[in-house]
């Protein structure tokens, strides 16, 4: 057996892009960490969620663990930045924010957890950070960084599959949607980079129940519970990664493969 260690921007980020993944590993016998970078501190604050004094940072640590214990961690560690909040904010340069992090700071904090766990398999994210976002990018810049200080062996690159992505949003146009032109959407990696996708179609109920534990961002009325079932099937059933020497085209569907 493996140690999985899985590395992300903030809270609820683990649940959408790896969740699939890491309860099928632990399903399987091997160890699950989790690392966050950031405590979420710039997420949305709903009316009425917050108890007099308390913070939404400290709130969003604790649905972690609850998303934790339903995805089958073993450890969940924060390094201790700051949510640097959309890319744009002037909040973006501030002394404490994950995107200002120092690069080999950030990395040896990582590279410390890689090692304790000696970690065969690290996920971050691709270099556009999937969407765009600063922590997120940095969450590949850092966590590439870390893995070379640690020799983590495995290192996979979150992404999503962009063609299918605009396909399905040609197809929900086609049936009378409103939504952008999907020239415009630039998320994820084209088909052709990646180079291995992971079918998750089994855990798609433990991946909502992840969601619905990060109930201060991700409500009932949200875009990821509302759908149907079918739906978020098609949209999470599959997990999809790049690991630079692989390819072209897809060549692994299992992580943890010969672990």
């Amino acid at each position: 057996m493996a140690t999985l260690v899985t590395f992300h921007a903030h809270p609820d980020d683990e649940s959408i892009m790896t969740g699939g993944v890491m309860r099928k590993a632990a399903d399987e016998g091997h160890r699950v960490v989790l690392v966050v970078a950031t405590r979420g501190e710039k997420g949305e604050i709903p009316e009425g969620l917050l108890a007099e004094g308390e913070q939404l940072a400290d709130r969003r640590v604790r649905e972690t663990h609850e998303s934790a214990e339903v995805l089958g961690v073993s450890r969940v560690a924060f390094l201790g930045y700051e949510d640097s909040g959309m890319m744009g904010d002037p909040a973006n340069d501030g002394p404490d924010t994950f995107w200002s992090a120092p690069l080999e700071e950030a990395a040896a904090r990582l590279a410390e957890i890689l090692r304790e766990e000696s970690a065969e398999v690290l996920t971050v994210y691709d270099d556009f950070g999937v969407y765009g976002h600063p922590d997120h990018i940095q969450v590949h810049r850092v966590g590439m960084r870390a893995a070379e200080l640690a020799g983590t062996p495995r290192v996979y690159q979150g992404s999503a599959n962009r063609d299918r992505m605009r396909q399905a949003a040609a197809a929900a146009r086609e049936a009378g949607a409103e939504i952008g032109p999907d020239e415009d959407m630039v998320i994820g990696k084209p088909e052709a980079e990646l180079t291995a996708v992971v079918d998750v179609s089994g855990y798609l109920k433990t991946k909502r129940a992840s969601m619905r534990a990060h109930r201060s961002q991700i409500s009932e009325e949200s875009f990821f519970l509302a759908m149907p079932d079918d739906k978020f099937g098609e949209a999470f059933g599959t997990e999809w990664f790049i690991r630079e020497g692989q390819g072209p085209g897809v060549t692994e569907t299992d992580l943890m493969a010969g672990l």
